[in-house]
């Protein structure tokens, strides 16, 4: 199926997260909902929601309450939102998005928010059942419910902020909870090795049990496939039922690969400072897939969420070009 935008310029918005929904607002703001089409293609089968919160699920926060995303907003701007459809291709020639329904959009401005994926270690087994990434709602209703019905004991890879927050949770679940960290101490980019030092003894009066300067060799799982333990990279082993992976997150930029779209050396889509791609000016990218004309990919929200525009930093909402025919040509 294909939808027409007809006489209407119409923008695409790839990704529904926390900097797609500031991108909308800033549209708002701008008057460009009512002059025209938008369409947004969502992955997650929710509207955006506050990631930066998530683990406030387990203190009783509600997935409702973690919303970020008045839809009566969306219906008031005539945003057509699609939930649970990703873009699967994107034909820059035709300017079109293929969403996985089938859904074919043409576009005038296209713009990529499709964020950042969970680092997952490539150690045998990390797919096992019982292994988990902590990175949106429905990750946590899993966690949740493998917790409760099938584990006793937790160990979380990655001793940084979010995965310090991912075996607190376990531990509010009643597991037993282990951190795994590569690194000789906790949160080894933020702190150093006195804060360290500190912070590993507050982890540990929390009942938490900390494995700092060894590494994941490979998960054990038992006959049925779960998860049994953790083979690490000093011979020990460890046992435990469940395995949250927090070790980093990298650039979500597949799909701008595919379309021939450049991206840095080591990921993120490389875009100038008004975070047009410079390989196509009918394509933007912000937030986290985006790599800034200075050279970073900024794994913070805060820089495309404020209202105040920073200099060489990617935009919370470029105003797309004109419609044809001043458009810049192919």
């Amino acid at each position: 199926m294909t939808a027409t935008p007809g006489a209407t310029p119409t923008i695409v918005l790839v990704g529904h997260g926390m900097v797609g929904q500031r991108f909308l607002e800033a549209l708002a703001e701008r008057g460009l909902t009512a002059t025209h089409r938008v369409v947004v293609l969502c992955e997650e089968p929710r509207p955006a929601y506050d990631r930066v919160q998530l683990t406030s699920y387990f203190s009783g926060r509600t997935p409702e309450e973690l919303s970020m995303t008045d839809l009566e907003f969306i219906k008031e701007h005539g945003i057509e939102l699609h939930l649970g459809n990703p873009a699967e291709t994107v034909d820059r020639q035709a300017r079109k998005v293929t969403a996985r329904s089938g859904l074919v959009v043409d576009y005038d401005v296209l713009v990529l928010a499709t964020g950042s994926y969970p680092f997952v270690p490539p150690v045998p087994n990390k797919d096992a059942v019982g292994c988990f990434v902590y990175r949106t709602i429905e990750d946590l209703l899993a966690i949740e419910e493998y917790a409760r019905t099938r584990a006793a004991t937790g160990a979380v890879v990655g001793g940084g902020l979010l995965g310090l927050e991912a075996a607190g949770a376990l531990k509010g679940l009643g597991l037993t909870s282990h951190i795994v960290e590569f690194a000789p101490r906790l949160m080894p980019v933020q702190v150093d090795e006195g804060g360290g030092a500190a912070l590993l003894r507050t982890i540990e009066d929390m009942g938490l049990s900390v494995h700092t300067g060894v590494g994941t060799q490979e998960v054990v799982v038992g006959e049925d496939g779960a998860v049994t333990g953790m083979k690490l990279s000093d011979g020990s082993e460890l046992a435990t039922d469940l395995v949250v992976f927090s070790a980093g997150v990298r650039p979500r930029d597949q799909l701008a690969r595919d379309c021939g779209l450049a991206v840095g050396e080591r990921g993120g889509i490389t875009v100038d400072d008004r975070c047009r791609t410079v390989s196509d000016p009918h394509v933007f990218a912000i937030g986290e897939c985006a790599q800034a004309s200075d050279g970073r990919v900024y794994g913070l929200v805060a820089p495309a969420t404020s209202r105040r525009r920073r200099r060489r930093r990617p935009s919370p909402g470029p105003r797309p070009p004109s419609p044809a025919p001043t458009c810049p040509p192919n």
